[in-house]
């Protein structure tokens, strides 16, 4: 007589997870290297590669050494940069930051020379440029000055799109940006340039290590008064419907892993490309776990960037990008 051979049960979800090709065929969310924009610091002079001691593979660099980068970038599949200036000097005004000579403008320009297919963005605010840190001019009370922000602001988005830039990025949560910034590159026949808005920018404790790699910490009080408070989600939505009536064609949740709840309300509010920013402390974090071994730091930025994704984000601007793409690259 044949002994009757047990019989295990797998439900048709446990089926589809048993080969690494079937689980990527039931995958309900794709994250490809394309998805990722690869944020970079640039700065004046020739040969710096100064590494950002907060912030482990990332570099300060001059554009000669950031064309290196670019070119690793793009060998990962990454088609998209967004760069920040790091300049030699800076005044009460920021003016630096609408400079011809300055490294964001010769950077963009080398770029599009060296590698044409790559976008590239540009991040348009004052907060690097200025003597006290704050993301637009101090008025006579003490305390940023919006309106004759909104001018500076507008006359440094002109300066990029001028130097060749893809795509302008304002993030000083200034009411009104957005429309400043549509109307001056409108009148100035650079109608085609897009504006991708940091709509929801949070005051955050997660831009520490940005803020030391690009100088750009406030040298009195805080940016509360202008960026949104932690708690508030529906303001949120009412910062990303503003900024698209006034011509935003992309926008943007920052921090990401914070906010997946907010990243979630407004792809289900909106049509408009949305893109999160996994910011610098949330980069630090990950790094500085994997180092002293508590996680894989490989699976675990996978796992992070998927569930950005998964919460609705369809592009997102992140300091792994190049290292994500790769893995990615891997199958």
């Amino acid at each position: 007589m044949i002994a009757e051979r047990p019989r295990t049960r797998f439900t048709r979800l446990r089926r589809l997870r048993g080969a690494g090709a079937l689980r990527g065929l039931a995958a309900e969310t794709r994250l490809s290297p394309g998805d990722l924009i690869y944020p970079l610091f640039v700065t004046n002079g020739a040969g710096v590669r100064q590494p950002i001691e907060a912030m482990p593979g990332c570099y300060r660099r001059s554009v000669d050494t950031l064309i290196e980068t670019v070119a690793e970038a793009a060998e990962a599949g990454v088609r998209t940069i967004l760069l920040f200036g790091v300049p030699d000097a800076k005044d009460a005004e920021g003016s630096g930051a609408w400079a011809p000579g300055e490294a964001v403008q010769q950077a963009v320009g080398a770029i599009k020379k060296a590698h044409p297919a790559m976008a590239v963005v540009t991040d348009v605010c004052l907060c690097e440029y200025t003597d006290h840190g704050h993301c637009g001019v101090i008025g006579p009370n003490g305390e940023v000055a919006n309106d004759p922000t909104l001018e500076l602001l507008a006359r440094t988005a002109l300066s990029h799109a001028r130097a060749g830039a893809d795509m302008v990025a304002p993030s000083a949560m200034m009411d009104g940006q957005v429309a400043a910034i549509r109307e001056a590159l409108d009148d100035e026949d650079y109608g085609s340039t897009p504006i991708m808005a940091y709509s929801a920018k949070y005051a955050s404790a997660f831009y520490g290590p940005f803020r030391a790699a690009a100088g750009s910490a406030p040298q009195f009080g805080d940016r509360r008064a202008y960026q949104m408070d932690p708690p508030n989600r529906r303001e949120a939505l009412a910062e990303i419907r503003a900024d698209i009536a006034e011509g935003a064609d992309m926008v943007m949740v920052k921090p990401a892993l914070a906010y997946l709840d907010v990243i979630a309300a407004a792809r289900a509010s909106f049509e408009a490309p949305l893109a999160a920013y996994n910011v610098s402390g949330e980069y630090a974090m990950v790094k500085a776990a994997a180092a002293n071994g508590s996680i894989d730091g490989k699976r675990a930025t996978l796992e992070l960037l998927t569930g950005i994704k998964r919460a609705g984000a369809d592009v997102i601007i992140t300091y792994h990008a190049i290292e994500a793409g790769r893995w990615l690259g891997e199958g």
